[in-house]
């Protein structure tokens, strides 16, 4: 009987444990129904209808809204290699300079830590006041250009001409955002253990050989995971764009996340934003899927 009541003591307790658990993790589960798994259905189901922000039209269109944007829609094609132009463009700067700056603020020189603070500062600032100041700075014969004109050389229209503006969306996205993978390599320098640099110096290694056989392949997993965070980053480039060029000049800076934006609070064409979101959704999980495969099969690899 006492062995039988210790047992029903313990089970309660065990489910009054338990029932606390669920109770610790509640807001956070009702937090991703609400906000994260709720809209990406919403965003689903929208996608199959014909839904107007203004009149309140909702009619079922199934995949009409695809067909739509693979046969009809003009723009959607030049919005997709706006968006690859903009990644291509991005990535490689942002990983080389944040690389490049991370291992010459690894070493032991004077001045490291302010030159830390003042390339991640622009990471805190706000992308309003960011990119506010460099459309001020790129416009007409102000700014850059009447520096240059200084110097004689007579410096593009560079927010009203197609090519240039392109580039210099890229150009202050990537000096606004490198900061952050300079960190995450800083971290993942400090870890390598010096025993490698050492071996390697007195096997008779340059500082050129120790960084390309050494250190670089002790980075890679840190590099990868900072690839497609800077990819999947660079897909949701929202804010940057439509305060320095508002898609232009000839839509040649729209970029897919502006175009979801554009055909819901402009055209208030909900469910043909909805699938272009889809779309972005697909493109954004298969990076990741990506970068998953590549992970595990380095780490297998490595094992």
């Amino acid at each position: 009987m006492q062995s039988s009541a210790v047992v029903r003591r313990q089970m309660s307790l065990a489910r009054k444990d338990e029932l606390i658990g669920y109770l610790f993790v509640a807001p956070q589960m009702i937090g991703f129904l609400l906000f994260v798994l709720g809209p990406i259905v919403a965003v689903f189901l929208f996608s199959t209808q014909e839904r107007n922000l203004l009149s309140g039209v909702v009619n079922p269109v199934a995949f009409a809204n695809f067909d739509t944007m693979l046969q009809s829609d003009r723009l959607f094609p030049k919005v997709l290699g706006n968006s690859l132009a903009f990644t291509l463009g991005l990535v490689p700067l942002n990983l080389l300079l944040s690389l490049t700056l991370a291992v010459l603020l690894t070493r032991k020189l004077r001045g490291t830590l302010f030159f830390r603070t003042l390339f991640f500062a622009p990471v805190i600032t706000s992308t309003v006041a960011w990119a506010i100041v460099w459309r001020f700075l790129l416009q007409g014969e102000q700014g850059i250009n009447q520096l240059l004109d200084g110097v004689g050389i007579d410096g593009p229209n560079w927010l009203r001409e197609p090519g240039w503006a392109m580039a210099s969306v890229i150009v202050t996205r990537v000096l606004k955002t490198a900061g952050l993978n300079m960190i995450i390599f800083m971290s993942a320098i400090q870890n390598i253990p010096r025993e490698y640099d050492e071996a390697a110096s007195v096997d008779g290694a340059n500082a050129r050989q120790v960084f390309f056989r050494i250190t670089l392949p002790q980075l890679a997993p840190t590099i990868l995971v900072a690839l497609v965070l800077t990819i999947i980053g660079s897909l949701q480039v929202f804010d940057h764009i439509l305060l320095m060029t508002n898609g232009g000049p000839a839509n040649s800076t729209a970029v897919l996340i502006y175009y979801i934006w554009f055909q819901a609070f402009r055209v208030f064409d909900i469910g043909y934003a909805s699938a272009l979101a889809v779309v972005l959704f697909l493109i954004v999980l298969t990076a990741t899927a990506v970068q998953w495969l590549l992970r595990q099969r380095f780490i297998y690899n490595e094992r």
